[in-house]
Protein backbone atom coordinates (compact mmCIF):
# COMPACT_ATOMS: atom_id res chain seq x y z
CA UNK A 1 0.00 0.00 0.00
CA UNK A 2 1.45 3.37 -0.86
CA UNK A 3 1.30 5.76 1.82
CA UNK A 4 -1.03 8.59 1.37
CA UNK A 5 0.08 11.93 -0.34
CA UNK A 6 0.95 14.67 1.82
CA UNK A 7 -2.22 17.37 1.35
CA UNK A 8 -1.37 20.17 -0.24
CA UNK A 9 -1.69 23.44 1.44
CA UNK A 10 -3.15 26.22 -1.22
CA UNK A 11 -3.84 29.85 -1.82
CA UNK A 12 -7.64 29.08 -0.35
CA UNK A 13 -6.59 27.25 2.61
CA UNK A 14 -4.45 30.28 3.73
CA UNK A 15 -6.67 32.95 2.91
CA UNK A 16 -9.07 31.14 4.90
CA UNK A 17 -7.07 30.67 8.10
CA UNK A 18 -6.06 34.55 7.50
CA UNK A 19 -10.17 34.93 7.23
CA UNK A 20 -10.60 33.15 10.57
CA UNK A 21 -7.90 35.32 12.31
CA UNK A 22 -8.73 38.30 11.21
CA UNK A 23 -12.81 37.59 12.11
CA UNK A 24 -11.44 36.47 15.89
CA UNK A 25 -8.87 39.71 16.24
CA UNK A 26 -11.88 41.71 15.20
CA UNK A 27 -14.04 40.11 17.12
CA UNK A 28 -12.51 39.02 20.17
CA UNK A 29 -9.32 41.28 21.03
CA UNK A 30 -9.49 42.87 24.62
CA UNK A 31 -10.42 46.33 24.65
CA UNK A 32 -11.79 48.94 26.76
CA UNK A 33 -14.33 50.33 24.80
CA UNK A 34 -17.88 49.96 25.19
CA UNK A 35 -19.87 51.84 22.40
CA UNK A 36 -22.75 53.30 22.79
CA UNK A 37 -25.48 53.55 19.57
CA UNK A 38 -26.69 56.38 19.06
CA UNK A 39 -28.00 58.13 15.36
CA UNK A 40 -26.16 61.21 14.30
CA UNK A 41 -28.28 63.47 11.47
CA UNK A 42 -26.97 63.13 8.10
CA UNK A 43 -23.58 65.40 7.90
CA UNK A 44 -23.70 68.63 5.71
CA UNK A 45 -22.28 68.85 2.03
CA UNK A 46 -18.70 69.97 1.89
CA UNK A 47 -19.54 70.29 -2.07
CA UNK A 48 -22.45 72.70 -2.34
CA UNK A 49 -23.60 74.93 0.21
CA UNK A 50 -22.68 76.86 3.20
CA UNK A 51 -19.85 74.34 3.88
CA UNK A 52 -18.44 73.89 0.27
CA UNK A 53 -14.86 73.44 0.08
CA UNK A 54 -12.44 76.23 -0.40
CA UNK A 55 -8.61 76.96 -0.33
CA UNK A 56 -8.87 80.15 1.80
CA UNK A 57 -6.36 78.34 4.38
CA UNK A 58 -4.00 78.05 1.53
CA UNK A 59 -2.93 81.62 2.53
CA UNK A 60 -1.73 81.44 5.90
CA UNK A 61 1.95 82.40 7.18
CA UNK A 62 4.14 80.23 9.44
CA UNK A 63 4.94 82.44 12.60
CA UNK A 64 6.89 81.59 15.89
CA UNK A 65 10.31 80.18 16.73
CA UNK A 66 11.42 76.81 16.37
CA UNK A 67 11.29 74.50 18.63
CA UNK A 68 7.52 74.10 18.75
CA UNK A 69 5.78 70.88 18.97
CA UNK A 70 1.71 70.78 19.35
CA UNK A 71 0.94 74.39 19.69
CA UNK A 72 -2.37 73.10 21.08
CA UNK A 73 -3.39 76.33 22.78
CA UNK A 74 -2.84 80.00 21.64
CA UNK A 75 -2.64 83.55 23.71
CA UNK A 76 -0.93 86.81 21.83
CA UNK A 77 0.48 89.63 24.35
CA UNK A 78 2.23 92.32 23.44
CA UNK A 79 3.09 91.21 19.96
CA UNK A 80 3.81 87.59 21.27
CA UNK A 81 2.33 84.16 21.43
CA UNK A 82 1.74 82.24 24.19
CA UNK A 83 1.15 78.63 23.81
CA UNK A 84 1.19 74.77 25.34
CA UNK A 85 3.86 72.16 23.70
CA UNK A 86 3.36 68.79 23.26
CA UNK A 87 6.67 68.13 25.85
CA UNK A 88 4.99 70.12 28.78
CA UNK A 89 6.22 73.22 28.38
CA UNK A 90 4.08 76.88 28.37
CA UNK A 91 6.85 78.94 26.22
CA UNK A 92 6.14 82.80 24.67
CA UNK A 93 7.34 83.59 21.70
CA UNK A 94 7.79 86.74 19.23
CA UNK A 95 5.69 86.60 16.12
CA UNK A 96 8.83 86.85 13.93
CA UNK A 97 10.36 83.72 15.50
CA UNK A 98 13.10 85.53 16.64
CA UNK A 99 13.33 83.67 19.90
CA UNK A 100 11.77 81.50 22.04
CA UNK A 101 11.10 81.60 25.95
CA UNK A 102 9.71 79.07 28.82
CA UNK A 103 7.46 80.09 30.65
CA UNK A 104 6.68 76.81 32.97
CA UNK A 105 7.01 72.65 32.26
CA UNK A 106 4.18 71.84 33.65
CA UNK A 107 5.24 68.04 33.42
CA UNK A 108 1.52 67.21 31.36
CA UNK A 109 -0.02 68.39 28.43
CA UNK A 110 -0.67 72.41 28.93
CA UNK A 111 -4.30 72.30 26.16
CA UNK A 112 -5.84 75.51 27.48
CA UNK A 113 -4.88 79.01 28.27
CA UNK A 114 -6.40 82.04 29.81
CA UNK A 115 -4.91 85.56 31.54
CA UNK A 116 -6.82 86.00 35.04
CA UNK A 117 -7.13 90.07 35.58
CA UNK A 118 -4.45 89.62 38.43
CA UNK A 119 -1.67 88.47 35.69
CA UNK A 120 -1.57 84.89 37.09
CA UNK A 121 -1.58 82.68 33.85
CA UNK A 122 -5.00 79.81 33.76
CA UNK A 123 -3.46 76.56 32.26
CA UNK A 124 -6.09 73.60 31.62
CA UNK A 125 -3.20 70.89 31.65
CA UNK A 126 -5.08 67.15 29.96
CA UNK A 127 -3.07 65.46 32.70
CA UNK A 128 -2.40 67.62 35.64
CA UNK A 129 -5.76 69.43 35.94
CA UNK A 130 -6.45 73.26 36.14
CA UNK A 131 -3.43 75.54 37.17
CA UNK A 132 -2.22 78.82 38.00
CA UNK A 133 1.72 80.37 36.70
CA UNK A 134 2.17 83.56 38.55
CA UNK A 135 4.25 86.53 38.29
CA UNK A 136 7.25 84.76 39.80
CA UNK A 137 7.33 81.53 38.14
CA UNK A 138 5.78 80.01 40.54
CA UNK A 139 2.96 76.88 39.02
CA UNK A 140 0.12 76.17 41.63
CA UNK A 141 -2.91 73.50 40.76
CA UNK A 142 -6.01 74.68 41.66
CA UNK A 143 -8.26 71.90 40.47
CA UNK A 144 -8.12 68.32 40.25
CA UNK A 145 -11.57 66.83 40.54
CA UNK A 146 -15.30 68.01 40.90
CA UNK A 147 -18.11 66.13 43.04
CA UNK A 148 -16.04 63.66 43.69
CA UNK A 149 -15.03 62.56 40.36
CA UNK A 150 -10.99 63.40 39.10
CA UNK A 151 -10.47 64.60 35.76
CA UNK A 152 -9.68 62.93 33.30
CA UNK A 153 -8.99 64.75 30.17
CA UNK A 154 -9.13 68.37 31.35
CA UNK A 155 -9.39 70.56 27.84
CA UNK A 156 -10.27 74.16 27.77
CA UNK A 157 -10.56 77.40 29.96
CA UNK A 158 -12.00 81.12 30.22
CA UNK A 159 -12.15 83.40 32.98
CA UNK A 160 -14.53 85.68 33.40
CA UNK A 161 -13.56 89.70 33.52
CA UNK A 162 -13.87 90.12 37.30
CA UNK A 163 -11.62 86.95 37.68
CA UNK A 164 -14.10 85.62 40.24
CA UNK A 165 -14.92 82.31 38.11
CA UNK A 166 -12.75 80.15 35.56
CA UNK A 167 -15.22 78.04 33.02
CA UNK A 168 -13.27 74.88 31.86
CA UNK A 169 -13.85 71.52 30.51
CA UNK A 170 -12.93 67.96 31.17
CA UNK A 171 -13.44 66.12 27.69
CA UNK A 172 -13.45 63.03 29.40
CA UNK A 173 -13.86 61.37 33.24
CA UNK A 174 -13.12 57.92 31.68
CA UNK A 175 -10.63 58.37 28.87
CA UNK A 176 -6.99 60.00 29.13
CA UNK A 177 -5.06 62.56 26.78
CA UNK A 178 -4.29 60.57 23.68
CA UNK A 179 -7.05 58.51 24.15
CA UNK A 180 -9.57 61.00 22.28
CA UNK A 181 -10.42 58.74 19.40
CA UNK A 182 -11.44 56.04 22.05
CA UNK A 183 -13.75 58.43 23.69
CA UNK A 184 -15.48 60.14 20.40
CA UNK A 185 -16.09 56.14 19.02
CA UNK A 186 -17.38 55.09 22.45
CA UNK A 187 -19.58 58.02 22.82
CA UNK A 188 -20.05 57.15 26.35
CA UNK A 189 -21.02 61.15 27.42
CA UNK A 190 -18.80 61.31 30.48
CA UNK A 191 -17.22 64.48 29.67
CA UNK A 192 -18.25 67.86 31.91
CA UNK A 193 -18.46 71.71 31.98
CA UNK A 194 -16.78 72.99 35.59
CA UNK A 195 -16.65 75.92 37.57
CA UNK A 196 -13.64 77.20 39.74
CA UNK A 197 -14.48 79.80 42.09
CA UNK A 198 -11.12 81.22 43.06
CA UNK A 199 -12.32 83.47 45.61
CA UNK A 200 -13.19 80.15 47.75
CA UNK A 201 -11.17 77.34 45.43
CA UNK A 202 -14.33 75.16 45.05
CA UNK A 203 -15.05 73.34 42.02
CA UNK A 204 -18.39 73.33 40.35
CA UNK A 205 -19.95 71.18 37.99
CA UNK A 206 -22.58 72.74 35.71
CA UNK A 207 -22.99 70.49 32.96
CA UNK A 208 -22.78 66.67 32.76
CA UNK A 209 -22.88 63.66 29.98
CA UNK A 210 -21.67 65.60 27.44
CA UNK A 211 -19.82 63.51 24.36
CA UNK A 212 -16.16 65.00 25.15
CA UNK A 213 -16.23 67.93 26.28
CA UNK A 214 -13.90 70.11 24.12
CA UNK A 215 -13.66 73.97 23.62
CA UNK A 216 -15.02 76.90 25.97
CA UNK A 217 -15.69 80.38 25.43
CA UNK A 218 -17.94 83.53 27.29
CA UNK A 219 -20.31 85.12 25.42
CA UNK A 220 -21.45 88.47 24.81
CA UNK A 221 -21.84 89.93 28.60
CA UNK A 222 -21.26 86.94 29.83
CA UNK A 223 -24.40 85.68 29.60
CA UNK A 224 -23.61 82.43 28.84
CA UNK A 225 -20.55 79.65 28.64
CA UNK A 226 -20.22 78.17 25.34
CA UNK A 227 -18.80 74.49 25.13
CA UNK A 228 -18.02 72.29 22.32
CA UNK A 229 -19.10 68.23 21.98
CA UNK A 230 -16.77 67.33 20.15
CA UNK A 231 -18.44 63.72 19.57
CA UNK A 232 -22.10 64.73 18.91
CA UNK A 233 -20.73 67.40 15.92
CA UNK A 234 -22.37 70.62 18.17
CA UNK A 235 -21.92 73.39 20.79
CA UNK A 236 -23.82 73.71 23.87
CA UNK A 237 -24.77 76.91 25.81
CA UNK A 238 -25.11 76.83 29.73
CA UNK A 239 -26.71 80.57 30.73
CA UNK A 240 -25.16 82.22 33.66
CA UNK A 241 -27.76 85.16 33.94
CA UNK A 242 -30.88 86.51 32.60
CA UNK A 243 -34.06 84.07 32.88
CA UNK A 244 -32.43 81.06 31.66
CA UNK A 245 -29.77 80.98 34.14
CA UNK A 246 -28.65 77.61 35.39
CA UNK A 247 -30.45 75.83 31.76
CA UNK A 248 -28.56 74.99 29.30
CA UNK A 249 -29.34 74.37 24.81
CA UNK A 250 -27.60 73.87 21.85
CA UNK A 251 -26.48 76.52 20.55
CA UNK A 252 -25.45 75.04 17.43
CA UNK A 253 -26.34 71.08 16.13
CA UNK A 254 -24.85 69.35 13.21
CA UNK A 255 -21.86 70.76 12.39
CA UNK A 256 -20.00 69.45 9.22
CA UNK A 257 -16.72 68.14 11.49
CA UNK A 258 -15.33 67.67 15.26
CA UNK A 259 -15.20 70.86 16.75
CA UNK A 260 -12.09 71.16 18.79
CA UNK A 261 -11.48 74.95 20.53
CA UNK A 262 -13.78 77.81 20.35
CA UNK A 263 -12.72 81.65 21.10
CA UNK A 264 -14.91 84.31 21.03
CA UNK A 265 -13.44 88.06 19.77
CA UNK A 266 -15.71 89.98 21.78
CA UNK A 267 -17.51 91.60 19.12
CA UNK A 268 -20.26 89.26 18.16
CA UNK A 269 -18.06 86.51 16.48
CA UNK A 270 -17.40 83.07 17.75
CA UNK A 271 -14.72 80.94 16.15
CA UNK A 272 -14.63 76.91 15.95
CA UNK A 273 -11.37 75.17 14.90
CA UNK A 274 -13.05 71.58 13.09
CA UNK A 275 -10.12 68.94 13.83
CA UNK A 276 -11.19 67.43 10.55
CA UNK A 277 -14.22 66.83 8.83
CA UNK A 278 -17.01 63.91 9.88
CA UNK A 279 -16.27 60.08 8.32
CA UNK A 280 -18.83 58.53 7.13
CA UNK A 281 -17.72 55.26 8.21
CA UNK A 282 -18.28 56.15 11.09
CA UNK A 283 -21.66 58.19 11.10
CA UNK A 284 -22.92 55.24 9.63
CA UNK A 285 -21.72 52.44 12.50
CA UNK A 286 -22.71 55.08 15.07
CA UNK A 287 -26.07 52.74 16.07
CA UNK A 288 -24.30 49.55 15.60
CA UNK A 289 -21.94 48.89 18.90
CA UNK A 290 -20.20 45.86 17.93
CA UNK A 291 -19.39 47.03 14.35
CA UNK A 292 -17.94 50.09 15.97
CA UNK A 293 -16.17 48.04 18.69
CA UNK A 294 -14.58 46.19 15.54
CA UNK A 295 -13.53 49.41 14.39
CA UNK A 296 -11.54 50.13 17.66
CA UNK A 297 -9.80 47.11 17.24
CA UNK A 298 -9.04 47.59 13.68
CA UNK A 299 -7.81 50.95 14.07
CA UNK A 300 -4.90 49.18 16.65
CA UNK A 301 -3.07 48.38 13.07
CA UNK A 302 -4.59 50.58 11.15
CA UNK A 303 -4.56 54.46 10.33
CA UNK A 304 -7.49 56.57 12.07
CA UNK A 305 -9.93 57.63 9.36
CA UNK A 306 -9.45 61.01 9.65
CA UNK A 307 -9.00 63.63 6.99
CA UNK A 308 -6.22 65.64 6.73
CA UNK A 309 -7.97 69.05 6.46
CA UNK A 310 -7.75 72.64 7.58
CA UNK A 311 -10.91 73.87 8.72
CA UNK A 312 -12.34 76.85 10.55
CA UNK A 313 -15.73 78.23 10.59
CA UNK A 314 -17.07 82.00 12.49
CA UNK A 315 -20.47 82.03 13.88
CA UNK A 316 -22.77 84.91 14.73
CA UNK A 317 -24.03 85.21 18.64
CA UNK A 318 -27.01 83.49 17.11
CA UNK A 319 -25.04 80.19 15.84
CA UNK A 320 -25.21 81.46 11.96
CA UNK A 321 -22.58 80.78 9.99
CA UNK A 322 -20.39 83.82 8.82
CA UNK A 323 -17.32 82.67 7.56
CA UNK A 324 -15.98 78.84 6.43
CA UNK A 325 -12.44 78.50 5.62
CA UNK A 326 -10.71 75.49 4.44
CA UNK A 327 -7.99 73.83 2.66
CA UNK A 328 -7.51 70.18 1.95
CA UNK A 329 -4.07 70.20 0.22
CA UNK A 330 -1.56 67.90 0.70
CA UNK A 331 0.91 70.60 2.19
CA UNK A 332 -2.15 72.29 3.96
CA UNK A 333 -1.94 73.51 8.28
CA UNK A 334 -3.97 70.56 9.61
CA UNK A 335 -5.43 69.53 12.24
CA UNK A 336 -6.07 73.01 13.14
CA UNK A 337 -7.14 73.05 16.77
CA UNK A 338 -7.20 76.39 17.99
CA UNK A 339 -8.23 79.68 16.25
CA UNK A 340 -8.22 82.86 17.85
CA UNK A 341 -8.63 86.63 16.28
CA UNK A 342 -6.53 89.42 17.47
CA UNK A 343 -6.47 92.53 15.62
CA UNK A 344 -6.74 92.06 11.82
CA UNK A 345 -5.44 88.84 11.75
CA UNK A 346 -6.40 85.08 12.62
CA UNK A 347 -3.73 83.06 14.52
CA UNK A 348 -3.98 79.33 14.55
CA UNK A 349 -2.57 76.98 16.69
CA UNK A 350 -2.57 73.01 16.07
CA UNK A 351 -2.15 69.56 17.96
CA UNK A 352 0.66 68.16 16.08
CA UNK A 353 1.98 71.29 14.24
CA UNK A 354 5.53 72.39 14.76
CA UNK A 355 5.07 76.10 14.72
CA UNK A 356 1.96 78.71 14.71
CA UNK A 357 -0.15 80.34 11.72
CA UNK A 358 -1.65 83.39 10.99
CA UNK A 359 -4.04 84.64 8.16
CA UNK A 360 -5.30 88.44 7.69
CA UNK A 361 -8.87 89.19 8.75
CA UNK A 362 -9.71 90.78 5.41
CA UNK A 363 -9.37 87.87 3.26
CA UNK A 364 -10.68 85.35 6.01
CA UNK A 365 -14.18 87.24 6.27
CA UNK A 366 -14.21 88.23 2.33
CA UNK A 367 -17.49 86.21 0.35
CA UNK A 368 -16.41 84.28 -2.25
CA UNK A 369 -17.07 85.69 -5.54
Amino acid sequence: MKPAAPRRITLRHLLLVVLVALGAFLLLMPTRVQPVAWQPPAAPSLKTGPYAANQKLKAVQAVGAPGIDGPEALLLEDGALISGLHDGRVIRTPLDGSALQVLVDTGGRPLGLARHPDGRLIIADAVKGLLALDARGQLSTLATSANGLPFGFTDDVAVDAAGRYAYFSDASSRWGYGEDGEAVIEHGGDGRLLRYDFQNGRTEQLLDGLEFANGVALGPEEAYVLVNETGAYRISRYWLSGARAGTHDVFVDNLPGLPDNLSFNGQGRFWVALYAPRNALLDRTAPYPLVRKMLVRAMTVLPKPVEKRAFVIALDTQGQLVANLQDASAGSYAPITTVREYGDALYFGSLTATHMARLPLGPALAKEP
